[in-house]
Protein backbone atom coordinates (compact mmCIF):
# COMPACT_ATOMS: atom_id res chain seq x y z
CA UNK A 1 0.00 0.00 0.00
CA UNK A 2 1.59 3.40 -0.81
CA UNK A 3 2.22 5.95 2.32
CA UNK A 4 3.65 9.21 0.75
CA UNK A 5 1.03 11.21 -1.38
CA UNK A 6 2.90 11.63 -4.39
CA UNK A 7 2.73 8.06 -5.05
CA UNK A 8 -1.30 8.21 -6.03
CA UNK A 9 -0.74 10.02 -9.52
CA UNK A 10 -2.36 8.69 -12.33
CA UNK A 11 -3.28 5.73 -10.22
CA UNK A 12 -6.72 4.22 -11.03
CA UNK A 13 -8.70 3.70 -8.03
CA UNK A 14 -12.74 2.31 -7.49
CA UNK A 15 -13.99 4.24 -4.69
CA UNK A 16 -17.52 2.44 -3.82
CA UNK A 17 -20.16 3.83 -2.08
CA UNK A 18 -21.22 7.85 -2.68
CA UNK A 19 -21.68 8.76 0.62
CA UNK A 20 -20.12 11.44 3.23
CA UNK A 21 -16.61 9.04 3.05
CA UNK A 22 -17.05 8.68 -1.07
CA UNK A 23 -17.35 12.22 -1.05
CA UNK A 24 -14.09 13.34 0.77
CA UNK A 25 -12.58 10.15 -0.91
CA UNK A 26 -13.36 11.52 -4.11
CA UNK A 27 -12.22 15.20 -3.22
CA UNK A 28 -8.83 13.83 -2.12
CA UNK A 29 -7.77 11.39 -4.55
CA UNK A 30 -8.09 13.83 -7.41
CA UNK A 31 -5.95 16.10 -5.27
CA UNK A 32 -3.59 14.54 -6.16
CA UNK A 33 -4.21 13.28 -9.56
CA UNK A 34 -5.65 9.71 -9.32
CA UNK A 35 -8.08 8.66 -12.17
CA UNK A 36 -11.02 8.11 -9.80
CA UNK A 37 -14.48 6.14 -10.51
CA UNK A 38 -16.76 5.99 -7.72
CA UNK A 39 -19.79 3.35 -8.28
CA UNK A 40 -22.71 3.11 -6.32
CA UNK A 41 -25.85 0.67 -6.52
CA UNK A 42 -27.90 4.09 -6.15
CA UNK A 43 -29.25 5.94 -8.72
CA UNK A 44 -28.33 9.34 -10.08
CA UNK A 45 -31.53 11.24 -8.56
CA UNK A 46 -31.08 9.24 -5.57
CA UNK A 47 -27.57 10.93 -4.90
CA UNK A 48 -28.28 14.24 -5.85
CA UNK A 49 -26.76 15.62 -3.00
CA UNK A 50 -23.37 14.12 -2.68
CA UNK A 51 -23.22 14.75 -6.41
CA UNK A 52 -23.91 18.38 -6.09
CA UNK A 53 -20.32 18.26 -3.98
CA UNK A 54 -18.72 17.03 -6.74
CA UNK A 55 -19.78 19.72 -9.09
CA UNK A 56 -16.75 20.46 -11.13
CA UNK A 57 -14.82 17.54 -10.78
CA UNK A 58 -14.93 17.03 -14.25
CA UNK A 59 -12.29 13.98 -14.21
CA UNK A 60 -14.37 11.94 -11.91
CA UNK A 61 -15.73 8.72 -13.56
CA UNK A 62 -19.50 7.84 -12.46
CA UNK A 63 -20.96 4.08 -12.38
CA UNK A 64 -24.45 5.04 -10.69
CA UNK A 65 -26.98 2.18 -10.15
CA UNK A 66 -25.26 -1.36 -10.92
CA UNK A 67 -21.15 -2.38 -9.91
CA UNK A 68 -20.01 -3.82 -13.31
CA UNK A 69 -16.84 -6.14 -12.99
CA UNK A 70 -15.40 -4.79 -16.13
CA UNK A 71 -14.89 -1.92 -13.99
CA UNK A 72 -13.17 -3.93 -10.81
CA UNK A 73 -11.13 -5.66 -12.72
CA UNK A 74 -9.30 -2.29 -14.18
CA UNK A 75 -8.71 -0.94 -11.46
CA UNK A 76 -5.46 -0.86 -9.68
CA UNK A 77 -7.35 -0.55 -5.93
CA UNK A 78 -10.77 -0.43 -4.89
CA UNK A 79 -11.66 1.25 -1.68
CA UNK A 80 -14.43 0.42 -0.17
CA UNK A 81 -16.85 3.33 1.87
CA UNK A 82 -17.28 1.45 6.14
CA UNK A 83 -20.85 1.32 5.17
CA UNK A 84 -20.55 -1.36 2.11
CA UNK A 85 -20.40 -4.96 2.80
CA UNK A 86 -16.92 -6.47 2.49
CA UNK A 87 -18.26 -9.61 1.60
CA UNK A 88 -20.68 -8.95 -1.82
CA UNK A 89 -20.30 -11.07 -4.57
CA UNK A 90 -18.44 -9.06 -6.67
CA UNK A 91 -15.75 -8.30 -4.12
CA UNK A 92 -14.86 -12.31 -3.84
CA UNK A 93 -14.38 -12.24 -7.93
CA UNK A 94 -12.05 -9.31 -7.98
CA UNK A 95 -9.97 -10.22 -5.20
CA UNK A 96 -9.58 -13.56 -7.53
CA UNK A 97 -8.77 -11.62 -10.10
CA UNK A 98 -5.71 -10.12 -7.93
CA UNK A 99 -7.60 -6.67 -7.29
CA UNK A 100 -6.03 -5.13 -4.23
CA UNK A 101 -9.56 -3.81 -1.81
CA UNK A 102 -8.98 -2.34 1.28
CA UNK A 103 -11.28 -0.09 3.14
CA UNK A 104 -11.46 3.92 3.63
CA UNK A 105 -10.13 3.90 7.12
CA UNK A 106 -6.94 1.65 6.09
CA UNK A 107 -5.86 3.61 3.23
CA UNK A 108 -6.25 7.14 4.95
CA UNK A 109 -4.57 6.38 7.96
CA UNK A 110 -1.68 4.94 5.95
CA UNK A 111 -1.10 8.44 4.78
CA UNK A 112 -1.04 9.82 8.51
CA UNK A 113 2.29 10.74 9.82
CA UNK A 114 0.95 11.55 13.44
CA UNK A 115 -0.16 9.67 16.34
CA UNK A 116 -3.39 8.18 15.89
CA UNK A 117 -5.66 6.91 19.11
CA UNK A 118 -8.33 4.60 18.26
CA UNK A 119 -11.63 4.64 19.87
CA UNK A 120 -13.89 1.84 19.19
CA UNK A 121 -16.23 -0.62 21.25
CA UNK A 122 -19.66 -0.95 20.91
CA UNK A 123 -21.28 2.10 22.37
CA UNK A 124 -19.78 5.85 24.05
CA UNK A 125 -17.01 6.65 20.88
CA UNK A 126 -17.91 9.77 20.21
CA UNK A 127 -18.96 11.02 23.64
CA UNK A 128 -15.33 9.63 24.36
CA UNK A 129 -13.57 11.42 21.60
CA UNK A 130 -15.27 14.39 21.70
CA UNK A 131 -14.53 14.49 25.79
CA UNK A 132 -11.01 14.18 25.21
CA UNK A 133 -10.80 16.52 22.76
CA UNK A 134 -12.25 18.97 24.97
CA UNK A 135 -9.37 18.27 27.77
CA UNK A 136 -6.68 18.73 25.17
CA UNK A 137 -7.78 21.66 23.65
CA UNK A 138 -8.68 23.40 27.50
CA UNK A 139 -4.95 22.16 27.84
CA UNK A 140 -3.55 24.04 24.64
CA UNK A 141 -2.89 20.98 22.60
CA UNK A 142 -4.34 20.73 18.69
CA UNK A 143 -6.12 17.87 18.24
CA UNK A 144 -8.24 16.58 15.69
CA UNK A 145 -11.35 13.90 15.62
CA UNK A 146 -12.99 12.47 13.11
CA UNK A 147 -13.25 8.54 11.79
CA UNK A 148 -17.04 8.42 11.99
CA UNK A 149 -18.94 8.86 8.85
CA UNK A 150 -20.08 12.78 9.97
CA UNK A 151 -16.20 13.35 9.85
CA UNK A 152 -14.51 10.41 7.75
CA UNK A 153 -10.75 10.45 8.56
CA UNK A 154 -9.72 11.42 4.52
CA UNK A 155 -10.99 14.84 5.81
CA UNK A 156 -7.82 15.21 7.71
CA UNK A 157 -5.55 14.66 4.87
CA UNK A 158 -7.99 16.95 2.92
CA UNK A 159 -7.48 19.54 5.53
CA UNK A 160 -3.87 19.42 5.53
CA UNK A 161 -3.95 19.35 9.81
CA UNK A 162 -1.11 18.78 11.76
CA UNK A 163 -2.50 17.96 14.73
CA UNK A 164 -0.33 16.52 18.03
CA UNK A 165 -2.83 13.82 18.10
CA UNK A 166 -5.21 12.32 15.79
CA UNK A 167 -8.54 10.85 17.41
CA UNK A 168 -10.26 8.05 15.36
CA UNK A 169 -13.34 6.40 15.94
CA UNK A 170 -12.96 3.28 14.85
CA UNK A 171 -16.39 1.10 13.68
CA UNK A 172 -15.59 -2.51 13.16
CA UNK A 173 -16.88 -1.37 9.66
CA UNK A 174 -13.63 0.21 9.75
CA UNK A 175 -11.74 -2.26 11.09
CA UNK A 176 -12.64 -5.11 8.56
CA UNK A 177 -9.55 -4.38 6.27
CA UNK A 178 -7.16 -3.33 8.36
CA UNK A 179 -4.22 -4.55 7.63
CA UNK A 180 -1.25 -2.10 8.66
CA UNK A 181 -3.26 0.31 10.75
CA UNK A 182 -1.05 0.92 13.90
CA UNK A 183 -2.55 2.87 16.39
CA UNK A 184 -0.46 5.08 18.83
CA UNK A 185 -3.27 4.18 21.16
CA UNK A 186 -6.48 1.94 21.61
CA UNK A 187 -9.55 2.75 23.65
CA UNK A 188 -11.85 0.17 23.78
CA UNK A 189 -15.08 1.20 25.77
CA UNK A 190 -17.53 -1.90 25.71
CA UNK A 191 -18.55 -4.80 23.44
CA UNK A 192 -22.09 -5.89 23.27
CA UNK A 193 -24.06 -7.56 20.22
CA UNK A 194 -24.38 -5.21 17.66
CA UNK A 195 -24.80 -5.01 13.48
CA UNK A 196 -26.08 -8.69 13.02
CA UNK A 197 -27.59 -8.05 10.25
CA UNK A 198 -23.94 -7.45 8.51
CA UNK A 199 -21.98 -10.04 10.17
CA UNK A 200 -22.85 -13.44 10.64
CA UNK A 201 -22.43 -14.01 14.07
CA UNK A 202 -21.19 -12.23 17.33
CA UNK A 203 -17.73 -13.95 16.74
CA UNK A 204 -17.26 -12.31 13.72
CA UNK A 205 -18.40 -8.78 14.75
CA UNK A 206 -16.13 -9.32 18.47
CA UNK A 207 -13.17 -10.64 15.78
CA UNK A 208 -13.39 -7.58 13.32
CA UNK A 209 -13.24 -5.28 16.59
CA UNK A 210 -10.69 -7.61 17.28
CA UNK A 211 -8.13 -6.24 14.54
CA UNK A 212 -7.63 -2.51 16.17
CA UNK A 213 -5.08 -4.89 18.10
CA UNK A 214 -3.24 -6.64 15.21
CA UNK A 215 -0.19 -4.07 15.11
CA UNK A 216 0.14 -3.67 18.79
CA UNK A 217 3.90 -3.09 20.24
CA UNK A 218 5.77 -1.74 23.45
CA UNK A 219 5.09 1.41 22.11
CA UNK A 220 1.26 1.37 22.34
CA UNK A 221 -0.93 1.98 25.03
CA UNK A 222 -4.25 0.58 25.64
CA UNK A 223 -6.98 1.87 27.38
CA UNK A 224 -9.75 -0.82 28.68
CA UNK A 225 -12.94 -1.24 30.14
CA UNK A 226 -12.09 -3.31 33.27
CA UNK A 227 -16.01 -3.75 34.03
CA UNK A 228 -16.79 -5.38 30.92
CA UNK A 229 -15.74 -9.27 30.40
CA UNK A 230 -15.38 -9.17 26.68
CA UNK A 231 -13.39 -6.37 26.93
CA UNK A 232 -11.07 -8.38 29.47
CA UNK A 233 -11.51 -11.22 27.60
CA UNK A 234 -10.12 -9.42 24.80
CA UNK A 235 -7.10 -8.47 26.78
CA UNK A 236 -5.47 -11.27 27.47
CA UNK A 237 -4.15 -11.61 23.47
CA UNK A 238 -0.75 -11.91 23.49
CA UNK A 239 -1.14 -8.89 20.88
CA UNK A 240 -2.71 -6.61 23.88
CA UNK A 241 -0.33 -8.00 25.98
CA UNK A 242 2.56 -6.35 23.85
CA UNK A 243 1.88 -2.85 24.90
CA UNK A 244 1.01 -0.76 28.18
CA UNK A 245 -2.37 -1.47 29.76
CA UNK A 246 -4.38 1.55 31.46
CA UNK A 247 -7.72 0.07 32.92
CA UNK A 248 -10.80 1.78 34.08
CA UNK A 249 -13.45 0.47 36.47
CA UNK A 250 -16.63 1.83 38.64
CA UNK A 251 -15.98 -0.78 41.05
CA UNK A 252 -14.26 0.76 43.99
CA UNK A 253 -13.15 -2.93 44.82
CA UNK A 254 -10.52 -2.70 41.87
CA UNK A 255 -8.73 0.60 43.32
CA UNK A 256 -5.47 -1.19 44.75
CA UNK A 257 -4.99 -3.33 41.92
CA UNK A 258 -5.30 -0.72 39.20
CA UNK A 259 -3.38 1.88 41.03
CA UNK A 260 -0.63 -0.84 41.05
CA UNK A 261 -0.60 -0.72 37.54
CA UNK A 262 -2.10 2.60 35.88
CA UNK A 263 -5.50 3.25 35.40
CA UNK A 264 -8.50 5.13 36.63
CA UNK A 265 -11.50 4.11 39.44
CA UNK A 266 -14.49 5.74 40.31
CA UNK A 267 -15.31 5.90 44.11
CA UNK A 268 -18.51 7.95 45.05
CA UNK A 269 -18.23 11.45 43.61
CA UNK A 270 -13.96 10.68 42.61
CA UNK A 271 -12.11 9.56 39.81
CA UNK A 272 -8.55 8.32 40.74
CA UNK A 273 -5.93 7.92 38.27
CA UNK A 274 -2.78 7.17 37.55
CA UNK A 275 -0.45 7.28 34.43
CA UNK A 276 2.79 7.52 36.10
CA UNK A 277 4.17 7.96 39.54
CA UNK A 278 1.58 9.80 41.92
CA UNK A 279 -2.03 9.14 42.04
CA UNK A 280 -4.46 12.02 40.55
CA UNK A 281 -8.38 12.62 42.05
CA UNK A 282 -10.67 14.21 39.77
CA UNK A 283 -14.38 15.56 40.93
CA UNK A 284 -17.24 14.47 38.94
CA UNK A 285 -20.14 15.42 41.33
CA UNK A 286 -20.70 18.42 38.89
CA UNK A 287 -20.92 16.05 35.78
CA UNK A 288 -23.94 17.35 33.47
CA UNK A 289 -24.35 14.24 31.31
CA UNK A 290 -26.97 11.37 32.78
CA UNK A 291 -25.78 7.92 33.25
CA UNK A 292 -23.40 5.91 35.29
CA UNK A 293 -21.94 5.08 31.98
CA UNK A 294 -20.84 8.84 31.30
CA UNK A 295 -18.28 8.01 34.07
CA UNK A 296 -16.58 5.40 32.36
CA UNK A 297 -16.60 7.55 29.22
CA UNK A 298 -14.99 10.44 31.27
CA UNK A 299 -12.47 8.00 32.81
CA UNK A 300 -11.61 6.54 28.99
CA UNK A 301 -10.81 10.22 27.75
CA UNK A 302 -8.87 11.63 30.91
CA UNK A 303 -6.58 8.74 30.55
CA UNK A 304 -5.85 9.09 26.93
CA UNK A 305 -5.86 12.90 27.47
CA UNK A 306 -3.13 12.73 29.90
CA UNK A 307 -0.96 10.31 27.50
CA UNK A 308 -0.74 13.66 25.83
CA UNK A 309 -0.04 16.43 28.28
CA UNK A 310 -3.44 17.67 29.53
CA UNK A 311 -3.03 19.59 32.54
CA UNK A 312 -5.28 18.75 35.84
CA UNK A 313 -7.00 21.99 35.94
CA UNK A 314 -7.84 21.73 31.89
CA UNK A 315 -9.27 18.21 32.45
CA UNK A 316 -11.47 18.86 35.52
CA UNK A 317 -12.71 22.36 33.54
CA UNK A 318 -13.78 19.64 30.83
CA UNK A 319 -15.48 17.48 33.08
CA UNK A 320 -17.76 20.37 34.32
CA UNK A 321 -18.89 21.96 31.33
CA UNK A 322 -19.08 18.91 28.73
CA UNK A 323 -22.64 18.40 28.58
CA UNK A 324 -23.32 15.92 26.46
CA UNK A 325 -23.75 15.56 22.38
CA UNK A 326 -26.73 15.46 20.70
CA UNK A 327 -28.82 12.35 20.18
CA UNK A 328 -27.20 10.84 23.11
CA UNK A 329 -29.79 10.99 26.22
CA UNK A 330 -30.17 14.64 25.14
CA UNK A 331 -32.80 16.87 27.01
CA UNK A 332 -35.10 18.33 24.83
CA UNK A 333 -38.33 20.05 26.99
CA UNK A 334 -40.86 19.21 29.48
CA UNK A 335 -44.38 19.27 28.72
CA UNK A 336 -47.45 19.32 30.99
CA UNK A 337 -45.15 17.59 33.35
CA UNK A 338 -43.64 14.67 31.39
CA UNK A 339 -39.97 15.06 30.16
CA UNK A 340 -38.90 13.87 26.35
CA UNK A 341 -35.47 12.57 25.75
CA UNK A 342 -33.69 12.17 22.05
CA UNK A 343 -31.57 9.31 22.36
CA UNK A 344 -31.67 8.45 18.76
CA UNK A 345 -27.93 7.46 18.99
CA UNK A 346 -28.92 4.17 21.11
CA UNK A 347 -28.76 1.46 17.57
CA UNK A 348 -28.36 -1.58 19.86
CA UNK A 349 -29.65 -3.12 23.05
CA UNK A 350 -26.63 -2.17 24.68
CA UNK A 351 -27.09 1.47 24.58
CA UNK A 352 -30.65 1.23 25.46
CA UNK A 353 -29.75 -0.41 28.36
CA UNK A 354 -27.45 2.00 29.76
CA UNK A 355 -30.51 4.64 28.81
CA UNK A 356 -33.18 2.93 30.71
CA UNK A 357 -30.73 2.78 33.94
CA UNK A 358 -30.95 7.03 34.39
CA UNK A 359 -34.14 6.48 34.99
CA UNK A 360 -36.14 4.73 37.66
CA UNK A 361 -39.71 4.27 36.55
CA UNK A 362 -42.45 5.79 34.75
CA UNK A 363 -40.96 5.22 30.98
CA UNK A 364 -42.23 5.23 28.09
CA UNK A 365 -39.67 3.92 25.87
CA UNK A 366 -40.16 4.39 21.73
CA UNK A 367 -38.40 2.02 19.92
CA UNK A 368 -38.00 0.20 16.90
CA UNK A 369 -36.21 1.05 12.98
CA UNK A 370 -34.40 -1.15 10.99
CA UNK A 371 -34.18 -4.78 11.83
CA UNK A 372 -30.78 -5.72 12.33
CA UNK A 373 -30.96 -9.40 13.25
CA UNK A 374 -30.75 -8.15 16.97
CA UNK A 375 -31.39 -10.12 20.21
CA UNK A 376 -33.87 -7.93 22.39
CA UNK A 377 -34.22 -10.49 25.13
CA UNK A 378 -31.93 -8.84 27.35
CA UNK A 379 -33.93 -5.96 27.52
CA UNK A 380 -36.97 -7.92 29.45
CA UNK A 381 -36.46 -7.27 32.95
CA UNK A 382 -35.63 -3.58 32.20
CA UNK A 383 -38.85 -3.54 30.41
CA UNK A 384 -40.78 -4.82 33.29
CA UNK A 385 -39.44 -2.88 36.04
CA UNK A 386 -39.35 0.64 33.81
CA UNK A 387 -41.08 0.71 31.13
CA UNK A 388 -45.05 1.56 31.68
CA UNK A 389 -45.47 1.47 28.38
CA UNK A 390 -43.94 0.10 25.15
CA UNK A 391 -44.25 1.85 21.43
CA UNK A 392 -42.81 0.24 18.51
CA UNK A 393 -42.32 1.41 15.31
CA UNK A 394 -40.73 0.35 11.89
CA UNK A 395 -38.89 -2.83 10.60
CA UNK A 396 -38.22 -4.57 13.48
CA UNK A 397 -41.08 -3.53 15.50
CA UNK A 398 -42.73 -7.38 14.82
CA UNK A 399 -39.11 -8.68 16.38
CA UNK A 400 -39.14 -6.68 19.20
CA UNK A 401 -43.02 -7.56 20.18
CA UNK A 402 -41.64 -11.21 19.80
CA UNK A 403 -39.10 -10.51 22.18
CA UNK A 404 -40.41 -7.86 24.66
CA UNK A 405 -44.44 -7.14 24.02
CA UNK A 406 -45.44 -9.88 27.05
CA UNK A 407 -43.54 -7.52 29.48
CA UNK A 408 -45.63 -4.12 29.29
CA UNK A 409 -48.22 -2.64 27.46
CA UNK A 410 -46.94 -2.47 24.22
CA UNK A 411 -48.26 -0.50 20.65
CA UNK A 412 -47.42 -1.68 17.24
CA UNK A 413 -47.43 1.89 15.31
CA UNK A 414 -47.63 2.18 11.56
CA UNK A 415 -45.51 5.97 11.29
CA UNK A 416 -43.09 7.67 13.29
CA UNK A 417 -44.77 10.50 13.96
CA UNK A 418 -48.07 8.42 15.17
CA UNK A 419 -45.69 6.13 17.41
CA UNK A 420 -44.58 9.88 19.13
CA UNK A 421 -48.00 11.16 19.70
CA UNK A 422 -49.18 8.24 21.37
CA UNK A 423 -46.59 8.31 23.35
CA UNK A 424 -47.57 11.62 24.21
CA UNK A 425 -50.98 10.42 24.81
CA UNK A 426 -50.00 7.83 27.05
CA UNK A 427 -48.12 9.89 29.45
CA UNK A 428 -49.01 11.60 32.44
CA UNK A 429 -47.72 13.99 34.85
CA UNK A 430 -44.16 12.44 36.34
CA UNK A 431 -43.44 10.20 33.27
CA UNK A 432 -40.31 10.18 30.62
CA UNK A 433 -41.05 9.53 27.01
CA UNK A 434 -37.73 8.48 25.93
CA UNK A 435 -36.84 7.68 21.96
CA UNK A 436 -33.96 4.83 22.72
CA UNK A 437 -35.11 3.16 19.38
CA UNK A 438 -32.50 -0.32 19.79
CA UNK A 439 -31.88 0.05 16.20
CA UNK A 440 -30.49 1.60 13.03
CA UNK A 441 -32.64 4.17 11.28
CA UNK A 442 -32.47 3.51 7.80
CA UNK A 443 -35.55 1.72 7.26
CA UNK A 444 -37.27 5.48 7.78
CA UNK A 445 -34.47 7.78 7.53
CA UNK A 446 -30.78 8.27 6.01
CA UNK A 447 -29.32 8.98 9.55
CA UNK A 448 -30.08 8.90 13.20
CA UNK A 449 -29.13 12.50 13.25
CA UNK A 450 -32.62 12.52 10.80
CA UNK A 451 -34.24 10.51 13.16
CA UNK A 452 -33.25 12.12 16.46
CA UNK A 453 -34.48 15.31 14.73
CA UNK A 454 -37.30 14.90 13.65
CA UNK A 455 -38.52 13.45 16.94
CA UNK A 456 -37.41 16.70 18.50
CA UNK A 457 -39.05 18.76 15.64
CA UNK A 458 -42.62 16.62 16.73
CA UNK A 459 -41.75 17.37 20.30
CA UNK A 460 -41.37 21.17 20.15
CA UNK A 461 -45.37 21.42 18.86
CA UNK A 462 -47.00 19.90 21.74
CA UNK A 463 -48.55 22.11 24.13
Amino acid sequence: MWTELSELKDKKILVVGLGKTGVSLAKFLTKYEANVTITDHKSKPELSAQLDQLEGYTNIKFELGSHSPKTFLSQDLVILSPGVASHLKIFEYARQQGVKITGEFEFAAGFIKEPVAAVTGTNGKTTIARLCESMLKESGIDVWVGGSNENPITNYLLEEKKAKLVIAEVSGFMLEHCVNFNPANVVFSNLAENHLDRYRSMEEYVNAKRKVFKNTNQATTSILNADDNAVVELARDPAVQRGRIFYFSRKPALEPQIMNIGGAVNIGDEIKVRTGPDIESFNVKNIKMKGKHSVENVMAALLLAREYGANHDAIQRAIDGFSGLKHRLEYVRKVGGVLFYNDSKATNVHAVLRSLDCFDENVILIAGGKDTNLNYEPLRNMIKRKVKSLILVGEAKERINRDLGDFTETYLIGTFEEAVLIAYQKSRIGDIVLLSPACSSFDMFDSYEERGEYFKEIVKKFR
